[in-house]
Parts: structure tokens; sequence; C-alpha cells
């Protein structure tokens, strides 16, 4: 009986025991072991953070390296210069030229006549005057840098559209830039010519005119025009200066860059000048239109 009793107690004291290490498995936490899970938690989240703000603190510095660059690459960007947009232009074919100041041109299938502005050429087909001095060498020369070209043009406001002949004023250049009303007066194959009210480019055409007169070339040559076209053509008298020619009336002078006299045709100071640079005159005004800034020679007073 007493050895029942016993193991009764026994097994009694098995059960609890048993119970309390299940209640120990299915409730294992204590306040002790949730503090130290959250320190773990805690310590956790804290190396994450310390290891962002690494990656972070090593960024930096690559950010700022790359600062200067950006700061670099937008002032490039600032200076680069962005090309002006070529202009485009149409072009008209030349179909025939009438003289040195005037020709034809096709736009768009109809014929147009167009008179050439700030520039005139001594006459060829007005049939009210007779053929002028260089005329034919001004027609000539516009034939051989305009015969089948093709021309763009330009119109002036000040000009208006047309003449009164109903002749299109304009100026004109070539495919290859050729401002032709300018050329012409720089080579000595046209005068300057303002009508009535100055025009875009008069300026330039009188600075042009005037480097032709100061080396004679073309019309301005005391061996063609010399200055003078509304002679007619053949009535001028091309004589070859040498230093045994002698006329009553004639001035002289040279052309070389130094030389800063004249000479009438009574001073024998002429004959000691270059035959390379001398240069003959009719009047003394024809020769100080082509040298201003001559002075008599003091041999000759």
């Amino acid at each position: 009986m007493k050895t029942f009793l016993f193991k009764k107690i026994l097994f009694g004291i098995g059960v609890v025991f048993v119970l309390l290490i299940l209640i120990g498995i299915i409730f294992p936490t204590s306040d002790s072991e949730i503090s130290k899970r959250e320190i773990k938690n805690v310590e956790v989240d804290t190396r994450v953070a310390i290891s962002n703000l690494k990656e972070q603190e090593a960024v930096v510095p690559k950010v700022q390296n790359l600062s200067p660059k950006v700061e670099a690459t937008k002032e490039t960007v600032a200076q680069v210069k962005i090309p002006p947009a070529v202009p485009t232009y149409t072009y008209y074919s030349v179909t025939s030229v009438v003289d040195g100041d005037t020709l034809k041109v096709n736009i768009n299938g109809n014929t147009e006549t167009l008179r050439l502005i700030g520039m005139d050429t001594p006459e060829t087909v007005d049939p009210r005057k007779p053929v002028q001095c260089f005329g034919k060498e001004a027609s000539n020369k516009a034939k051989e840098l305009l015969t089948g070209k093709k021309v763009r043009i330009e119109k002036d406001p000040t000009q208006g559209e047309r003449d009164k002949y109903n002749r299109l004023l304009a100026y004109i250049y070539r495919e290859d830039g050729l401002f032709y009303n300018k050329y012409m007066i720089e080579i000595g194959y046209a005068h300057e010519y303002t009508y009535g009210t100055p025009y875009k480019y008069q300026a330039e055409f009188k600075v042009a005119q005037r480097s032709a007169q100061a080396s004679f070339a073309g019309l301005w040559s005391p061996n063609t025009c010399n200055g003078d076209t509304t002679s007619s053509a053949g009535t001028t008298t091309i004589t070859p200066v040498t230093q045994t020619t002698q006329t009553a009336g004639k001035f002289y002078t040279s052309s070389y860059s130094t030389s800063k006299y004249y000479y009438p045709a009574e001073c024998d100071g002429w004959k000691s000048l270059s035959v390379t640079y001398l240069k003959s005159f009719d009047s003394l005004d024809a020769l100080l239109l082509a040298y201003p800034s001559k002075a008599k020679s003091p041999q000759c007073d």
C-alpha cells in the first residue's frame, strides 16, 4: 500500500515536471530574453545604419570630385559657338549681256532686264549716243564675267523696284561670290554712279573708284580715256610716253610711291623720271584728280 502510494506521488511529481518542461517549451520567453532579443535587433539595426553611412560617406567625395568637372563642362558648353545658318540663295541664269551695266536674266521662266545699281559704264548701245571711250572694253569685260553664269539678285529699297524704263534695279553676285557691281568699278571698267538718292553700298563703291583712279586702271589710264568717257570711242589717241616726248600743255609725274612732284612739259625735270613709272596728262586738273597730293617741282619755278 505504501509502495503504491509512493509510486503515485512520484508519478504526480513527474507529471508536474513534464508540464513545467512543456510550459517552458511553449512559452520560453522571459523578460530578460525579450531584452536580449531587442538588444540584438538594435545591434543589427545599428550595424546596418553604420554600413549605410559609410557607403554615403564614400559617395560624397566622388560627387565632390565630379562637381568641378561638371562646372568645367558647363563652361565649355557655354563657350561653344553655334555657327550661323548658311543663307540659301536663288540664282538665275544670265540670258544675255546688253552692256557693262545692263543684262537680262531668266527669272522663273520670264526674261527680266536688270539695270545695275551704283555703277555706270560707257555707252555702246544707246542709239542717241555714239559708242563712248572704253565702252566696248567694258561691254566685253561684262560678257567675259557673266555670259553663261548664274547670278543672285539683291535689291535696294533706297532705289526703288524699277527705273523709268521698267528695268529691275539690283546688285548681282555670281555663284562664286563675285560682287559684280563693285568689281567693275574696282578694276576701272565703270564709274561709281549715284542716281539721286545715296544707295546701300555707296561708300564702298566710292572707295573702289578711288583705288582704280590711283592705279590708272582701265578707263582711268592716260592711255585710254584718262577718266573721261564722254568722248567717242576711237577719238582717244594712245601715245606711248617716252623721255623724248614733249608736247606743249602736257603735265608729267611719276606713279612711283615715293614721288612727290609733277612737271609741266616745258620743265625738263620730267625727263629724268623712270619711263616705267612716267605718266602724262593733258591738263593739270587731270593730273591732280589722279594724284591730289602732288606738288609742282621746285626746279620748275
